[in-house]
């Protein structure tokens, strides 16, 4: 490609929507260009490392026995309402009618999908195992989209669905999948780590999230360096204190409490420890108005309270709802006399004694106040944030926090779909049974400014040269003098010859914005003709990732690219 014919609009200010360095980088370096807010144009450059990224997804898939398919973006809402998963996704679903008010989605994944093909084609053991996968764009409507193709409404994902007999089968398959997952990411170059995770709306009896390590990542990762433990701070489990306090409860007592709405007001207001309060936080379960105490110092869990109450979704509620329920508005909240509201305690209230609470009357707390004696629950759980430092859930070790971006995720989703769904297959002896499915995603997009964000430095992007959109750039000096323009054609053209992949930038231009566009884009090779390459056959050879330059002869630096790229 020559600069002077290539559409690699570059800029040198960062945009001012752009909050992330992968997505400043990107629009600068001309790769993509924002439609609207979550929807992106890839412009050439960002369509050579998207499609490298997906063959390099096609290569690991087709070498673990998976087929490539394409199924339809548009899907019917029939087989969502048979999974029960039309409500699931809520206001993040596109939904769309036809001209007839059928209803349809955008799909923001396709387990209905494919489990509605294999039921209707797959009737026999003899056509299993089976693993199907597809690449294309899905759609999510973001409340908040940001971070460029981080998080955006659509994105291009490879989304793989394996069929197996039995659970030993899915074991197989699900194991396949993590290793395959492991070759994908580090061939493109990122630090990524599995975790394990929570299945969310995809649901499933395990599953584990490859975060590429960032610290702009959305996700926090709990690990522990004394061993191999990793899991999204989500599903982390915290350890349960037995231990009893040795204390007589004392007789409950309401105090004023003016001027305080937080726990940390409350503890300095009563010259109290915030151990000694409950914090009273109160969730929207769907239509239902639910309440969750927690230790004054400990952050409540979300994603833990919807597992012990099972809803399609939970929301901090609105204290608008809170006050019309319990009369009382934030900031002196409690259990205490709450009337044909659900509660759910985590651990830590269990086995305090003479605690702090909200009395649901403005500027009023009730002091003395004993779990069991003063207010009764739904029961204890463990329903907290594993906080940084605490004892690892494996083997006891300290626990680090680290932030991730999630590039990846695999589920066992066992018979969720395929039973909804009705997708059987008859054995050997004529018996019907039930597929036991799993589900696997890469976000290819989202590893495109994953990769971004990790490699990168001052002057722009460091593609590693698997995924980068061209190797190696050849810049003459000048492009008005004949001889340093033959000579760069002939490396231009020597190379091509040997497989790589180059650009020749020709243009017209002062050699430092030559330079500064070069380091911008990444090309992991840059060869500089100058006026020794005419006089002494001496070019400039440099890495991308190399502070220095080295002279070389031309045909030692044509030698060089070829086996940096190829090695």
């Amino acid at each position: 490609m020559r600069m002077s014919k290539a559409f690699i609009p570059t800029l040198r200010d960062n945009p001012a929507e752009a909050d992330t360095v992968s997505h400043q980088l990107l629009v600068r370096a001309g790769f993509i260009r924002k439609s609207a807010a979550g929807l992106y144009h890839y412009l050439p450059l960002g369509m050579r490392v998207l499609s490298k990224i997906e063959n390099i997804v096609r290569e690991e898939m087709d070498a673990a026995d998976c087929q490539e398919l394409l199924m339809p973006i548009v899907q019917p809402a029939e087989l969502w309402m048979e999974t029960g998963r039309w409500h699931v996704y809520g206001d993040e679903m596109f939904r769309i009618q036809d001209r007839h008010d059928r209803s349809f989605c955008l799909g923001p994944t396709h387990e209905e999908m494919i489990t509605d093909l294999v039921r209707n084609e797959v009737t026999s053991y003899r056509q299993l195992p089976l693993r199907l996968y597809q690449i294309q764009n899905k759609y999510r409507d973001e409340r908040r989209p940001r971070f460029g193709l981080i998080r955006g409404r659509e994105f291009v994902m490879k989304d793989m669905y394996s069929f197996d007999r039995d659970p030993a089968g899915l074991d197989e398959s699900y194991q396949a999948m993590y290793q395959a997952y492991t070759n994908v990411f580090r061939r493109c170059g990122l630090n990524c780590r599995p975790v394990e995770a929570d299945g969310g709306a995809i649901g499933g009896s395990a599953t584990h999230e490859f975060m590429a390590l960032a610290d702009i990542g959305e996700a926090t990762i709990v690990y522990c360096d004394s061993c191999d433990y990793a899991a999204n701070v989500e599903i982390a489990p915290c350890p349960k204190d037995d231990t009893k306090i040795d204390a007589a409860p004392l007789a409950m007592e309401k105090v004023s409490t003016p001027n305080s709405k937080t726990i940390e007001d409350v503890a300095a207001f009563l010259k109290v420890d915030a151990k000694q309060c409950i914090k009273t936080l109160f969730f929207q379960a769907d239509e239902e108005l639910i309440c969750v105490l927690m230790r004054g110092d400990y952050e409540v869990n979300d994603v833990k309270v919807q597992k012990v109450h099972p809803c399609y979704t939970l929301e901090m509620a609105e204290e608008e709802a809170v006050a019309k329920a319990v009369g009382c508005s934030f900031g002196s909240l409690g259990p205490v006399g709450l009337k044909d509201i659900k509660i759910y305690a985590d651990y830590s209230v269990e086995n305090m004694v003479n605690l702090v609470c909200g009395a649901n009357e403005e500027a009023y707390h009730f002091i003395n106040v004993n779990p069991g004696r003063d207010f009764q629950v739904e029961g204890y759980y463990d329903l907290r944030t594993l906080n940084e430092g605490e004892p690892c859930p494996k083997c006891g070790g300290v626990t680090k926090y680290a932030r991730g971006i999630e590039v990846g995720q695999v589920f066992k989703l066992g018979t969720k779909y395929s039973e909804a769904l009705n997708a059987s297959y008859l054995d050997e002896n004529g018996k019907s049974n039930i597929i036991h499915m799993g589900c696997y995603g890469i976000g290819v997009s989202r590893t495109l400014a994953a990769t971004v964000e990790q490699n990168n430095d001052e002057n722009g992007i460091i593609w590693p040269k698997n995924i980068a959109p061209y190797h190696v750039v050849v810049v003459p000096i000048s492009a008005k003098d004949e001889e340093q323009m033959a000579i760069a054609e002939n490396i231009y053209k020597q190379l091509q010859a040997q497989g790589l992949e180059v650009v020749l930038d020709d243009r017209n231009e002062r050699p430092g914005v030559k330079f500064k566009d070069a380091d911008l884009i990444g090309y992991p090779v840059r060869i500089t003709v100058g006026k020794k390459a005419v006089s002494d056959n001496i070019v400039e050879y440099k890495l991308r990732t190399a502070q220095e330059n080295e002279e070389l002869t031309v045909e030692e630096t044509i030698t060089r690219a070829v086996a940096y790229i190829k090695e």
